[in-house]
């Protein structure tokens, strides 16, 4: 069975070869039958869209270790379980909240992160930090398509719209003062893992200046204990995505400052952001990142609860607002093989301003000198482009108080529930926190309806074939590239999906980015107690 998928693995590869030899698109038969679930935005483009610009806070997989030629002859190199290990490790980090932050929310203990990267550079993001002029942890994934650009920007950048959201009126006229008077401004962020290094350095004048007219905004509202978090969460991603979109209408002397603009706006982004103030945990998705908790019942049998839903056209509720705000003559055409307007797979997202804009500005600002085949915009207009906007960055808020029976959460790029579903997930973080000792499972109990008991022999089965991860995000990605239909890990499997060329391995595996909380059981039941 290993040696099977392993050499279909490989062979289909190789079939590849003669569509990149040929100068055709990579999205061949082979990537479409593959998969399906994730589209990239205008699958018509060319062959490899290549950015110029240098991957931001990627994990970069060794050389050594991973193919960069598509020459048939240079396949046969398989990774050893030693070579997988380090190469599944190379970007997992996982701290506890008090060694990092003194004034933290209890209710949080501690967070594991990991990234596996599929396109060259990698297009997903992460980012987790403490707002530090009021309370709460923030945690964030993001999903750039179409290039890293947007990705990066919003995930160096929303944090901070949901920062100063929260603020207090007397805050906001400390920040503003301290502009007017040129003083250091309070310090907004206490970034615990940051989205990487940015490339936008040059240019942050410019996106402090946009942040201070919106905080300009909030100190005219005159609310003194300003926006409450489902508000602050709705305007910032908005916002942000408003400011993208004007950045680049703007004129702009500086031409780093207009190229990096250009590319941010073209290209596009899903979020899931998590907001945790002690019990309260609120929840904003644009897109088709995901966030779940796991639950353990008093019973010991645990459970999963989607905090987000898909945006994409295989969720009712999306199709319906879709139509809602089209005439009905775009019925039939506002979402075509499952994409809307047959190009892009989410509904929500930030950028992808060619989905947004009009024909005739799209028209106006690419007139003015932009050398858009060096910066990688590609130029396209989807039939039955009638009345935009087509896609929107209005996140759907979900508020949950936390309960002590909330053990864990998880949120992750459309990569991990491409091929692993809800259940799947908390059932393996299960698992990992039973090989730490900390959740051990009852033998005496009936199987849970996550199918407990046959991981656990599975488990059994599988010990030997690698070191157990001490990262539940690095054995979440293990899995979801490795697994074989009937859940089971594959070794040969595992290695052959890490051995893909870099031009090639995006046709059966999409980046993917992990962050999993665990929650403070007795800190929260306290809590719930006093309340």
């Amino acid at each position: 069975m290993s040696s099977t998928v392993s050499y279909w693995i490989l062979s289909s590869a190789r079939k590849t070869i003669a569509t990149l030899q040929g100068g055709q698109r990579l999205y061949s038969r082979y990537a479409s039958n593959r998969i399906k679930s994730k589209g990239r935005l205008f699958p018509q483009g060319p062959a490899t869209l290549k950015d110029h610009a240098a991957a931001c806070g990627g994990i970069a997989l060794q050389k050594a270790y991973r193919h960069t030629s598509t020459e048939e002859e240079d396949f046969h190199l398989q990774l050893s379980p030693e070579q997988v290990n380090e190469v599944l490790r190379a970007g997992e980090s996982a701290h506890k909240i008090l060694d990092l932050v003194s004034r933290a929310p209890d209710s949080v203990l501690r967070f594991e992160t990991n990234q596996l990267a599929a396109n060259s550079p990698v297009e997903d993001r992460g980012g987790i930090a403490a707002c530090l002029q009021t309370n709460g942890l923030l945690f964030g994934i993001f999903d750039g398509h179409g290039g890293h650009a947007c990705a990066q920007a919003v995930s160096e950048r929303l944090f901070y719209y949901v920062a100063v959201s929260l603020m207090s009126q007397q805050t906001l006229e400390q920040m503003e003062e301290a502009m007017e008077s040129m003083k250091p401004l309070l310090p907004i962020l206490q970034w615990l893992k940051h989205p990487g290094d940015s490339i936008y350095k040059d240019v942050t004048s410019v996106h402090l200046d946009h942040l201070r007219v919106y905080w300009q905004e909030l100190l005219n509202l005159q609310m003194e204990m300003g926006l409450n978090t489902e508000e602050a969460l709705m305007y910032s991603f908005q916002r942000l995505d408003s400011d993208i979109s004007l950045e680049i209408q703007a004129p702009l002397e500086d031409e780093m400052t207009r190229n990096l603009s250009l590319q941010v706006a073209f290209s596009g982004a899903t979020a899931c952001l998590a907001h945790i103030d002690g019990v309260h945990l609120h929840v904003a998705n644009a897109g088709d990142c995901r966030a779940i908790l796991g639950v353990q019942e008093d019973n010991g049998m645990w459970s999963c609860l989607p905090l987000t839903q898909d945006h994409n056209a295989w969720n009712p509720a999306e199709l319906s607002r879709l139509k809602r705000e089209h005439p009905e003559s775009e019925d039939r055409t506002v979402i075509m093989e499952n994409r809307l307007l047959g190009v892009l797979m989410p509904c929500r997202a930030f950028g992808d301003v060619q989905l947004k804009w009009s024909k005739e500005l799209q028209r106006s600002v690419l007139q003015r000198g932009f050398d858009t085949e060096a910066l990688n915009i590609y130029q396209f207009t989807p039939p039955h482009y009638y009345t935009p906007p087509y896609l929107t960055a209005r996140p759907e808020v979900t508020y949950h108080r936390l309960r002590p029976q909330d053990k864990f959460l998880v949120l992750a790029s459309d990569g991990l529930w491409d091929v692993l579903g809800n259940e799947d997930v908390v059932r393996l973080v299960v698992e990992h926190l039973a090989e730490e000792g900390q959740h051990k499972p009852d033998l005496a109990q009936r199987p849970t309806n996550l199918g407990l008991m046959q991981s656990l022999l599975q488990q059994r089965k599988a010990q030997g074939l690698h070191a157990a991860d001490q990262n539940a995000a690095t054995r979440l990605i293990r899995y979801a590239i490795g697994n074989n239909e009937y859940g089971e890990m594959e070794p040969e499997r595992l290695s052959a999906m890490l051995t893909l060329p870099e031009d090639l391995a995006r046709m059966y595996r999409d980046d993917i980015t992990v962050t999993v909380v665990y929650f403070n059981s007795d800190s929260i039941g306290a809590s719930s107690k006093g309340s």
